[in-house]
């Protein structure tokens, strides 16, 4: 779906008259394309004294070839600005926050990365649970301030996880987090799994098998996509009804197409058996596959609310139960949900809808303790408003609120999460459980 707005700004009349009326100026995102640069520009690295990543950051930096400087250099332009806040123990220490960034701030360069790295509040205890806490607030207000597309993020590292934060680093600073902006990511709370890297950073899922729900058409689409290009041997999923999108999506991805309505009472048994029999098991399930019927809750049906439940929350919960039930999901396996910002904020007219979508969340919090133990991960993703088909049918007042009520001021693409949730689905992100992750560009609304 083409933004016309964001089109208009960009030509010379809407270039003039943009900033004289005070409209918004959407950026132009810089995303992911094989081969280029991690970053437009250096990384300036900076610590509160006593911080225990500055070290290893640094060195992980340097092997994914960014340049890394730790002095600020006069009339530089940064591609990201990186700071070490875990040596800061007591809320009169937040101040290293303003002398390392006050400096700088304003030379983070167009599509930029500002990273503040700090210790999970829940493991710290007395004045640091306080100081590390008031890192959230820091870097949402600087996600809101960041200009030209730049974002800002907060990733808490457990004592132990500072080798495994690695994947999670390289996400966030690329240009594959285009869309994800003002998040707080954990590593390493549920325990502290042995972690490596992949091979091969370019084809991190080589070797292995990917399902994905939903498959035949917009975000699912999009993520068949990027796990191939990955590496990943993608089963795409979808109801009949779609088996010629599907079969689409499965040949341009090399992959296979299995037709099955998930909300079956024998469609555990089936996908389970499907996967054992042609794949000896699966690595990763995406739970894509999500529906709406709204109404305002007045004139909502018994069964429009009971069709959304059941699509969006309880087939996954069966299809969960069925594939660790059974072990077909490997030693290691990932299983990632697809909320929306609606199960956090709510949305008029989506009671059905957002109960769901909470529920996926409550899905991750409840299950992330028992993946840890099998040796595998659970997370979710939490889409903003994403250009696909669906969106494209929201009334054009709506359609333009939910573009532009963000501080990236525009709509992402199903790119956006597909690149979200390959990062979850990295090996080496081994460490990344319990997490939600929201991809839209810090909406203004909701938490």
């Amino acid at each position: 779906m083409v933004d016309r707005y964001q089109q208009f700004t960009r030509t010379p009349l809407g270039k003039f008259l943009v900033p004289k009326l005070g409209l918004p100026s959407p950026a132009t995102l810089r995303r992911y394309r094989p081969g280029q640069p991690p970053l437009d520009g250096p990384a300036l690295l900076g610590a509160a004294p006593g911080g225990r990543l500055a070290k290893t950051v640094r060195a992980q930096l340097a092997d994914a070839g960014i340049e890394v400087l730790t002095e600020s250099v006069a009339d530089q332009r940064y591609g990201a600005l990186v700071f070490d806040a875990t040596g800061i123990t007591e809320p009169e220490q937040l101040r290293e926050l303003h002398l390392f960034f006050h400096p700088v701030i304003r030379k983070v360069g167009a599509s930029g990365r500002v990273v503040v790295l700090g210790t999970p509040p829940e493991l710290a205890g007395g004045r640091e649970r306080i100081a590390q806490r008031a890192l959230e607030g820091f870097v949402r207000t600087v996600g809101k301030e960041l200009k030209r597309g730049a974002t800002a993020q907060l990733v808490y590292v457990a004592d132990g996880a500072e080798e495994a934060a690695e994947s999670t680093l390289r996400f966030v600073l690329s240009a594959k987090s285009a869309f994800v902006d003002a998040q707080v990511i954990r590593v390493g709370t549920e325990g502290i799994p042995a972690v490596s890297a992949p091979e091969s950073w370019e084809k991190p899922l080589a070797g292995k098998v990917a399902l994905v729900t939903g498959a035949s058409r917009g975000i699912g689409a999009a993520i068949a996509q990027v796990f191939a290009r990955d590496g990943a041997q993608v089963v795409a999923l979808d109801i009949p009804a779609q088996g010629a999108e599907l079969s689409r999506v499965a040949n341009n991805v090399g992959g296979s197409a299995l037709q099955l309505d998930l909300t079956a009472a024998d469609a555990p048994d089936k996908l389970a058996a499907y996967l054992k029999e042609r794949h000896g098991g699966v690595d990763i399930v995406v739970h894509n596959a999500g529906i709406t019927r709204d109404k305002t809750l007045g004139n909502l049906t018994e069964s429009a609310w009971n069709a959304v439940l059941t699509v969006n929350l309880t087939a996954q919960l069966a299809i969960n139960d069925k594939l660790l039930a059974d072990k077909v999901l490997r030693q290691g396996g990932r299983i990632i949900g697809v909320s929306s910002i609606a199960g956090i904020a709510g949305n008029l007219g989506q009671s059905n809808y957002a109960t769901s979508k909470a529920g996926v969340i409550g899905m991750v919090n409840e299950a992330a303790p028992g993946l840890a133990e099998y040796g595998g991960t659970i997370n979710a993703v939490a889409p903003g408003f994403i250009e696909t088909k669906m969106t494209a049918a929201v009334p054009l007042v709506i359609r333009e609120a939910g573009r532009r009520l963000s501080s990236l001021g525009q709509g992402g693409l199903p790119v956006d999460v597909a690149e979200t949730i390959a990062w979850y689905a990295n090996p080496a992100s081994a460490a990344v459980n319990g997490n939600v992750v929201r991809v839209c560009g810090q909406a203004l609304l909701g938490a």
